[in-house]
């Protein structure tokens, strides 16, 4: 009966985790992994072992990265200037230092928008940087929920 208390507290923090992914304000994929860490350290890593934990830790920590980056690596497919990726780079960071997680979404497009137009671009052309800086946020966010449905999946594998 124990393990499956656990199981649904390890579920719950993950389905949180997966709503993260959408609403800014939550921390997604570290809350999914800290459910899987949950479940697998109290059952003494029987079912989930240490080594999966510890890789999908590392792919957690690797999504934060992404969160910051994945945006100027979008601006620049849609041909941004040094200064539209800059932009978007420093609107990532500075928009999560003031503004927290929705600061991850304003911070890049903003950031991108200023750039191009530091750089003398046109409006159109700043837009549609910071229109990739967005589509970056997308890919980066699609990465994330599906990261988290495979560590639900191993936590629901883990029963059986």
């Amino acid at each position: 009966m124990e393990i499956i208390f656990l199981f649904l507290i390890s579920l719950i923090l993950m389905l949180v985790g997966l709503a993260g992914v959408i609403l800014p304000f939550l921390p997604g994929v570290p809350l999914a992994w800290l459910g899987l860490f949950i479940f697998a350290i109290s059952t003494h890593f029987a079912n989930i072992p240490l080594i999966t934990v510890l890789v999908f830790l590392g792919l957690a920590i690797m999504t934060l990265i992404l969160d910051l980056v994945i945006p100027s690596l979008g601006a620049k497919k849609y041909q941004a200037s040094k200064y539209g990726v800059t932009g978007a780079f420093l609107g990532s960071l500075l928009g999560i230092v003031f503004f927290g997680f929705p600061g991850i979404v304003i911070g890049p497009l903003v950031g991108a928008v200023l750039g191009e137009l530091l750089a003398r671009k046109t409006i159109e052309q700043a837009t549609q940087s910071a229109w990739g800086a967005f589509l970056g946020f997308l890919a980066g966010t699609l990465v994330k929920a599906v990261l988290i449905l495979i560590m639900i999946g191993f936590l629901v594998i883990s029963l059986f």
